[in-house]
């Protein structure tokens, strides 16, 4: 406990000294910082806070450090996690990387390749994407057919992939293709990485209701990828891709788990309080004031099962369909969010473009129609019904 004490003191005192002012303030998506090859730091305050954080490796604060991590134990992580919302630091690096390829990696790939990838990840020189769903084959997975045929040094890739979150701007890509059809969908599929400026590769991105355009539809035409960028074994994908599907359920079910407005930093409350007023401190719409503390208390209930999970997990107790359970709950409480926030804001949630809405607003309206996207992501909401069914309650067909 002393030393559990000391660590937070020290690491206290390291954000209060290394922590710059500006990233202790809410920012809007302009300022969001993905990391790669083409990032812009339209704040360089950004820069330097993701380059303090990542030399500590504080970016992966649990990854080893022989690969770039802060070596932290999961007690010392929850010390850190805590220090960094007292202060209410932004997060110094967003990435698919830290999310979903980089757990993936640190359990299947081998030593050549997490010496490579994990410390780029870490530092915020790579950008990925995630290349598994597919034009023709909706929901179900494993029907993939971008194939990958072994041409002795190299896999030669063709076909396409769709609803590729950010092909356009990432540096590379992961992705499931198939190399053996000759065998059950599920036995024939490996897991690649590669370059996304490799000869062949091209994306189209797909605007959304929001106007916006996240998402691609990513194109290879004789891609050659060297044979050392297979992640685990050739054939066995499926293992890899399915524990990492477990990691982009449970990142997309946290979005689920604070109440902050999306693309602003703001609290919900603080929102009701400017669009409805105050009474003695609190919001003056007393049925609008129950739903903002209901969805607060179910935040909170979330985080801490989410959190709970998390410590199971480490503790070697798991269940792979939980994250099917986390990634529906947090899909429909990110919905119910800006679904609360049409009624707290009434018309001035509505505004497109125009001087009668302020830039939050015009983001809230935008995040608002973005949100019905998280139905689909990561695995669409009646898929998970259907793991949770079938895996969790233990239903008949």
């Amino acid at each position: 406990m002393t030393d559990l004490k000391a660590f937070r003191e020290e690491t206290r005192n390291w954000l209060e000294a290394n922590c710059p002012p500006s990233m202790r303030t809410p920012g809007g998506d302009a300022e969001v910082v993905w990391g790669g090859r083409r990032q812009e730091y339209v704040n360089p305050e950004s820069k330097l806070w993701l380059d303090r954080m990542a030399e500590r490796g504080w970016t992966c604060p649990t990854w080893p450090k022989e690969y770039g991590g802060g070596g932290l134990t999961a007690d010392q992580d929850k010390i850190l996690q805590q220090e960094l919302g007292n202060i209410k630091a932004r997060p110094a690096l967003q990435s698919f990387g830290i999310w979903m390829l980089g757990p993936a990696l640190l359990e299947f790939g081998n030593e050549e390749q997490k010496l490579k990838y994990l410390p780029e990840i870490v530092r915020g020189e790579i950008r990925w994407c995630q290349g598994y769903s597919e034009p023709n084959h909706g929901s179900d997975l494993a029907a993939l057919q971008t194939r990958a045929e072994d041409k002795g040094d190299f896999y030669l890739v063709n076909g396409s992939k769709i609803w590729t979150s950010y092909a356009d701007e990432a540096d590379w890509i992961f992705c499931l293709v198939r190399t053996n059809p000759d065998v059950p969908k599920h036995e024939g599929i490996s897991f690649l990485l590669f370059d996304m400026t490799s000869e062949g590769v091209s994306t189209s991105p797909i605007e959304l209701i929001s106007g916006s355009s996240p998402f691609c539809q990513t194109y290879f035409d004789d891609v050659k990828v060297p044979k050392h960028q297979l992640v685990g074994e050739l054939n066995k994908g499926w293992t890899v891709a399915k524990r990492l599907l477990q990691h982009e359920r449970n990142m997309v079910a946290g979005i689920g788990g604070n109440s902050a407005l999306g693309g602003t930093g703001r609290r919900m409350e603080d929102v009701a309080k400017e669009y409805l007023g105050e009474d003695n401190g609190k919001i003056a719409d007393p049925a609008l004031r129950t739903q903002v503390t209901r969805h607060r208390q179910n935040d909170k209930a979330f985080q801490y099962t989410l959190a709970r999970a998390g410590e199971e997990a480490k503790a070697g107790s798991t269940d792979g369909n939980i994250a099917s359970m986390f990634k529906y709950y947090g899909t429909e409480q990110n919905k119910i969010k800006y679904e609360l926030m049409l009624d707290l804001m009434g018309s001035q949630a509505l505004g497109w473009e125009g001087d009668a809405f302020s830039d939050k607003e015009i983001a809230t309206t935008r995040n608002w129609l973005r949100s019905k996207a998280n139905s689909i992501e990561g695995g669409t909401s009646e898929v998970q019904l259907n793991i949770i069914a079938k895996r969790v309650l233990g239903l008949p067909d």
